[in-house]
């Protein structure tokens, strides 16, 4: 049951969704789901408990009724801390933007194991890829200010450090935020997102701007980059990874991360006024033990 625990502020409902999330855990689907329904008939503003229907629906094949639980749960609540909208997409409605408030509140709840859980769950290893790509553009390795955008804990951060004069990060979490500002990678540190922080900074005032494992967050690349654009130098770089699919576009995959083709992500470069410089299969990351294949690129202004 892909649910964040959100009280209802009655402990007696809120036990109620505890006892579909047990049931669901004994195999019961079709028992949590009729709990569940009669959860949100008692109380129904509680956005966790028709999200959560939303998703046994969804699991038994009961896809009418799930889009119905899905829509609910966004309606409650309009920061979408859920995705439910995401989940919508994934049933065949029109494909939206990443919800902040989910994103948010994914890696609020993710920072204090982040590391751990990518570099040995994940096998992650995209800001080694982007390192080793970023040499090889500029073999010289020497940077004035540079940016890590969605900086995380401060993974990508970490790597590039040594090369650069000043290093900025952004992230929309700020309990990820607070993981990255005890690792002191950072000369300047800010809660935001990246989009909204790159408009407000300086034209022309990056030399290297990085994006580990940002794009999955982000339908349309063409805002973020072409924000980029305008406040990297010129000649300067930008590295990033992504996640990519054998199809044309952009893809919602089931781990609700959105996937970019080549041509999709060459398309929107040049539309932002970027110059290709490589863009090269590599897998960054892996998902329950299978390799997930991605991108990994540099452009110039």
């Amino acid at each position: 049951m892909d649910a964040i625990f959100l009280t209802s502020g009655d402990v007696i409902i809120d036990r109620r969704f505890e006892w579909a999330r047990d049931l669901e855990a004994k195999g019961d689907l079709a028992g949590a789901a009729d709990l569940l329904a009669q959860t949100v008939e008692i109380s129904p503003g509680y956005a966790a408990a028709w999200f959560a229907l939303g998703d046994l629906r969804q699991k038994l094949g009961e896809n009418t009724g799930a889009i119905l639980a899905f829509e609910q749960a966004k309606a409650i609540d309009p920061e979408d801390r859920h995705g439910a909208s995401l989940r919508l997409t994934r049933l065949g409605a029109a494909q939206v933007a990443m919800p902040d408030g989910y994103v948010r509140t994914l890696f609020d709840g993710y920072a204090l194991t982040f590391d751990a859980a990518l570099r040995t769950g994940l096998d992650y290893k995209a800001p080694e890829l982007m390192l080793a790509a970023v040499r090889t553009a500029r073999p010289e390795m020497t940077f004035g200010n540079a940016l890590d955008l969605g900086c995380g804990t401060g993974l990508g951060g970490a790597a590039f450090k040594p090369f650069c004069k000043a290093l900025t990060g952004v992230d929309l979490s700020p309990a990820m935020v607070t993981q990255a500002r005890a690792k002191h990678i950072y000369d300047r540190l800010t809660e935001g997102e990246v989009v909204a922080f790159l408009n407000a900074e300086a034209a022309s005032h990056y030399d290297l701007v990085m994006a580990a494992d940002l794009f999955g967050y982000f339908d349309d690349l063409a805002p973020a980059l072409a924000a980029t654009a305008r406040m990297l130098a010129p000649g300067g770089l930008i590295v990033f990874s992504a996640e990519t699919h054998d199809g044309d576009g952009v893809i919602l995959r089931d781990t609700l991360r959105y996937a970019h083709s080549p041509t999709h992500v060459g398309a929107a470069l040049s539309a932002a006024g970027l110059q290709l410089v490589s863009l090269d299969f590599a897998t960054a990351r892996s998902e329950k033990g299978v390799p997930v294949p991605g991108l990994v690129g540099v452009a110039r202004r």
